[in-house]
């Protein structure tokens, strides 16, 4: 099969054997999503080397054999809600990137997302999306529903971890928030912010990126405005992915606000610890959501996907399409094997 690879520090298109079941699932890729976490594995981020990928959707190829799956049902029932019901070969799915143990207390209480022995799709330890075939665990798949398309339905993962800033930070129609960066993460977070009634500010360099979220009467302001909005707001969504952007979200929360990062790049942020503690602001990592929240606002059809791809390539054109999604103005790059 045909897997789009980094490995000794090189991008390539390689002809792998299909991966073998061991216990899990075979999904065929219907679609892959090329993430900012790509391109930045892909310049030494995280130290992965092997497929890349973690946003897809697919068809449920092959089911482990009837002992392995009992054993996989009997480890999901202890985990509680991870367990998913019902799966056949051929429906459709999405997949929750992180892969547990089994058996440590996070993973028994049915969050494997910081399993201290997790792999993750396509980052960590574990070949990911952008390939023909992948394999998971059974409890990680979700069935897609009908009425969502398979190009909306690629967007799950990265919606899901706009939904989870929810999970940690509680926003009201009373809160001021805004979210730093106009590229393909920020406009989801917007778009996820804005679902509990807050006023929502993106704020951004690109105007044709920035132009999506006003037509949806979002407010919007260019860096070139930001000098009266020091100390403005209660919450700030940081996912400019570029180092700056922390420094900036320092500037914009009020005192005692929260500032929420979402940006993930190779290299190190240099801060001022100093304005964190005089000003008690609360910082807060966010890293994956779960599924079912993305795709009940993609049924729902809440937020607005189709408007943040930007081009198809095909697998076989895999490192044409990753130097195309670093290019100025480029949103989301799907590829279809």
């Amino acid at each position: 099969m045909n897997a789009l690879r980094y490995e000794n520090q090189k991008l390539s298109l390689a002809d792998l054997a299909k991966p073998g079941a061991d216990g899990e699932a075979i999904v065929r890729v219907t679609f892959s999503g090329i993430c900012n976490t790509d391109l930045e594995i892909a310049r030494g981020y995280a130290g992965f080397e092997g497929t890349l990928g973690h946003e897809f959707v697919g068809v449920i190829e092959e089911l482990p054999a009837d002992g392995a799956l009992a054993r996989s049902t009997e480890k999901a029932q202890r985990d509680g809600p991870l367990l998913r019901r019902g799966l056949v070969p051929g429906q459709r799915v999405v997949g929750e990137i992180n892969a547990g143990c089994g058996t440590c207390d996070l993973c028994r209480a049915g969050d494997p997302r910081h399993c201290p022995a997790r792999t993750v799709l396509g980052i960590v330890g574990r070949d990911g999306a952008h390939a023909e075939f992948l394999k998971l665990p059974v409890v990680n798949l979700i069935p897609v529903p009908d009425s969502i398309s398979d190009e909306h339905a690629v967007f799950t993962e990265p919606l899901a971890a706009a939904c989870g800033i929810l999970e940690q930070v509680s926003l009201t129609k009373d809160t001021s928030a805004a979210v730093i960066g106009d590229g393909k993460l920020g406009l989801l977070c917007e778009q996820v912010l804005a679902t509990t009634g807050a006023p929502v500010t993106l704020i951004g360099k690109h105007q044709s990126k920035l132009q999506i979220a006003a037509r949806r009467g979002v407010e919007i302001l260019t860096l070139d405005r930001l000098k009266s909005e020091k100390g403005k707001f209660d919450v700030i969504v940081e996912a400019s992915g570029s180092s700056s952007g922390f420094d900036l979200a320092l500037d914009l929360v009020r005192p005692r606000g929260t500032v929420v990062l979402k940006s993930t790049f190779h290299g190190k942020t240099d801060f001022d610890a100093a304005r964190i503690v005089v000003n008690e602001i609360n910082i807060v990592g966010s890293r994956c959501g779960r599924f079912l929240p993305a795709l009940k606002l993609l049924e729902q059809e809440r937020v607005d996907v189709e408007s943040l791809i930007s081009e198809q390539f095909a697998l076989r054109e895999g490192v044409r399409a990753m130097k195309r999604a670093t290019e100025k103005g480029v949103l989301k790059v799907l590829l279809r094997p």
